[in-house]
């Protein structure tokens, strides 16, 4: 088996697969909006937005973990793991450890405070799969997002303008 490596704007196609493929497990498959156009750009730009690595069986990819850095008011700069993705017939067969160590690895090289991402509360094989590796599975906490049209909503009542 191979290692994970670093994605070449020629995985694309395979990576929004890939993301497709976990919307539709995670039952939000109309949520998808990217593009492969828009991966392309946003990832291999002379700033690029994310960083991809992925991995391959019979030289096909079958998973992918994209992360893009943030700043914590408390810890400093931190690693944020949007998806780590494992197609679900290659799940079981370690490819989603060595993504997640490629991630970590990647963390500690760029001397993060913290790698953090979120997990839905009813995956319990992945909940399971992040305890195991050792991670803090927050359950108290929850994620709030404003989607395009209820940041729109917003904006329309308050005078914040930029």
């Amino acid at each position: 088996m191979n290692q994970p490596r670093l994605a070449k704007k020629t995985d694309m196609p395979r990576v929004l697969e890939l993301i497709n493929e976990l919307a539709i497990f995670e039952k939000e498959p109309e949520a998808v909006e990217v593009t492969q156009e828009l991966l392309e750009s946003d990832g291999f730009s002379d700033n690029p937005k994310f960083t991809c690595f992925v991995i391959e069986v019979d030289n096909k990819v079958e998973g992918m973990a994209l992360v893009y850095k943030r700043y914590s008011t408390w810890k400093g700069e931190v690693l944020h793991l949007e998806d780590l993705i494992v197609s679900e017939s290659q799940r079981g067969k370690n490819l989603g450890t060595l993504l997640l160590d490629k991630v970590v690895a990647y963390g500690k090289f760029l001397g993060v405070k913290r790698i953090s991402w979120e997990v839905l509360d009813w995956n319990e094989p992945a909940i399971n799969f992040y305890e195991n590796k050792g991670a803090n599975v927050m359950r108290d906490w929850d994620v709030v997002h404003l989607d395009e049209k209820a940041i729109e909503n917003y904006l329309k009542n308050c005078d914040a303008r930029l």
